[in-house]
């Protein structure tokens, strides 16, 4: 099994973080944090977790947003129950995504739930793509290098009592 995770950890960890990341209801951090531990073992490089963790963080919510800002309000405005709710619910989203769009893009990496929407939101209020951009990768970014080095040094000193 050690072996698998050694060959394959880093692919399934960037499949899990950017399809989340897209949109799909995947454990994309819980994913980032067992890879984190495998680090702390020696079985992954933390610098590559870290690397793959951004990447697809970055990459999976772009694919999320131009799915949200292509194919988001046809989808909403297909039925005439969700057409309603999208007549009441867009309006102050775009206000709200015009005035807090980089704010609501950064923090949205660090809640399991907006982590899954945010992206669509983004683009479904029609967000500059460069300002969603720029704050999706400073997002993945420090997602990215937090998570991993918190579950790293945390699976160093779980090893350590575990020793003793």
């Amino acid at each position: 099994m050690t072996q698998f995770i050694q060959d394959y950890g880093l692919l399934f960890l960037f499949a899990i973080v950017c399809l989340e990341s897209a949109g799909a209801w995947l454990p994309g951090e819980t994913a980032l944090i067992a890879a984190a531990i495998y680090a702390s073992d020696g079985h992954l490089a933390i610098e590559g977790v870290i690397a793959v963790a951004a990447a697809a963080a970055i990459i999976g919510d772009n694919i999320g947003y131009w799915l949200g800002r292509e194919g988001g309000r046809r989808l909403l405005y297909r039925w005439s129950v969700t057409a309603h709710i999208a007549d009441r619910v867009l309006p102050p989203a775009e206000r709200f995504f015009l005035r807090h769009g980089g704010k609501a893009v950064f923090l949205a990496r660090f809640f399991g739930g907006v982590r899954v929407t945010g992206a669509w939101m983004a683009g479904m209020t029609r967000m500059s793509w460069w300002k969603f951009l720029f704050w999706n990768a400073a997002g993945g970014i420090v997602w990215a290098v937090g998570v991993s080095l918190i579950a790293y040094y945390g699976g160093h000193a779980a090893a350590d009592v575990i020793e003793q």
